[in-house]
This record gives structure tokens, sequence and C-alpha cells, in this order.
């Protein structure tokens, strides 16, 4: 499938491609390291916030997905799972390293996932082409969350869903105290046994430059999106939004 001029955007800044470079190239270093990182951050729980995410795209036998931000894979087979092999899911990341990860997982796991480049800023798909599409624990790398949100609105069919499972951070103690510890102190000593502890201090900083679940509710229904839905999960930690195109 091909852009069309709408999905194709203003062309990027200078900054902007910058920080794509930079994330990009981060989550090439920790591609090998990125499902036991996960395990080791969540004690194992991501995958059923997953499911509870795909819970939230509401599809089934024969529907097309995108997962945008697949990272190496987790949700996309997911989702595969829930529409069969009558279905279709594209996983689109524009980090190779970790695009060779999940096509590995994929010949054992889910052999009709398809996993291709794509800039989330600008979809190669056309526009209406998918009965959801999902991200998990992706948006919040983007350069311009505004322009992603937009982009997925774009490619989703009128009446389905777009849904994002993100991390955000708690303000109640004592959950809001313990997150801080873990995530501005242990999360980047795990990384520096993992052999990159840079890439490890970018996570708590993202997070915290992410907008709350009000917020980002908000930014969903000004990208064209309706009867935007949220649920806050493990104590205020994960997000899971949802939103209709209309």
């Amino acid at each position: 499938m091909s852009s069309s001029a709408e999905g194709l955007g203003a062309r990027p800044s200078r900054e902007s491609e910058r920080f794509d470079g930079e994330v990009r190239s981060m989550f090439d270093r920790i591609a090998g390291v990125y499902d036991l990182m996960n395990g080791a951050m969540t004690a194992g729980l991501h995958h059923a916030w997953r499911a509870k995410a795909v819970d939230r795209a509401e599809v089934g036998p024969g529907d097309s997905v995108l997962d945008v931000c697949c990272g190496t894979g987790d949700l996309a087979f997911e989702l595969a799972e829930r529409v069969g092999p009558s279905g279709s899911v594209i996983g689109s990341d524009f980090s190779e390293r970790m695009l060779d990860v999940a096509r590995e997982k994929a010949a054992s796991r889910s052999p009709g996932v398809r996993f291709e480049w794509a800039d989330a800023l600008a979809l190669p798909y056309d526009d209406a082409s998918f009965d959801a599409v999902t991200v998990g624990f992706g948006v919040r790398n983007l350069a311009d969350l505004g322009a992603g949100v937009a982009e997925m609105r774009r490619v989703v069919k009128p009446g389905r869903r777009v849904v994002i499972l993100e991390i955000t951070t708690p303000t109640r103690p004592p959950l809001s105290s313990f997150f801080s510890l873990w995530f501005d102190r242990l999360v980047p000593l795990i990384g520096t046994l993992a052999g990159d502890r840079d890439a490890y201090s970018y996570l708590p900083d993202s997070v915290r430059r992410f907008p709350p679940p009000h917020d980002l509710a908000a930014l969903m229904s000004d990208r064209g999106l309706d009867d935007i839905r949220y649920t806050v999960l493990a104590g205020g930690i994960i997000a899971i939004h949802s939103g209709r195109r209309a």
C-alpha cells in the first residue's frame, strides 16, 4: 500500500530528525536484550498489559491490524491470535535491529505476521486501511506525539479504534515514591548491567516528559478521535487509551 498525500505531513525539522536518529540508534543497540529487560523491569506483567490493550482494540477473526512502534513484536503476536489465519497483522518500526528480532520470533510464533520498516510520523499506508491500530510502549519515543496520533487515526477505518498502551507516572504515595526510586536509580543500574546505561537512563526521562492520562486523552480528541476511554493499571504506572475514528 502506498502513502496518500494526506499522510506525507510536513518535512521534519532538523531537531526532530536528530531526535529520531538518536532514539533509533539507542533501540538498535538494545534490541538483543530488550525482551529480557522488559521482563526484569515489569516482573513479566507486560504480557498481561498487552493482552488488555488488545481487548480494547476490539478485533476479531478476519480483521486487519497495524501495530506501530512494534519493537520485538509481542503486541503484534497477541493481535495475531485474535484475528486468526483469516486476518492480517503488520508490525512497523523504525529500528531495523528490533525488526530483525521480531522476525526471528515470528518464525516460530506467528509466521503470518509481517514486520516492516516505517516512520510512525509518516506511515506508508493508505487512509482507512486497518480495522485497528495499536502501539505499545512506543508513542513516548515520537518526536511529535500529536503527529503520530494523527497518522494512526488516518490509517484506521471509520468506526474502528486506535489503542495506546504506555507507561505513565503515578502521583499518589507510596507508589509514586517507589516509582521514582525504581525508575531514576534502579532501572539505570540494570541498564549498566545490560551494557547500556544511557539507554535505560533515557527511559525514566521519556516517561517524565510524557503527558498524564487526561492530557493524552485530550490530545487524541484534538487529533480526530472520539469515544475516548482510558484505564490506569498497576497502581498508576500503566495507562491504556483507546479512541474511535468517527
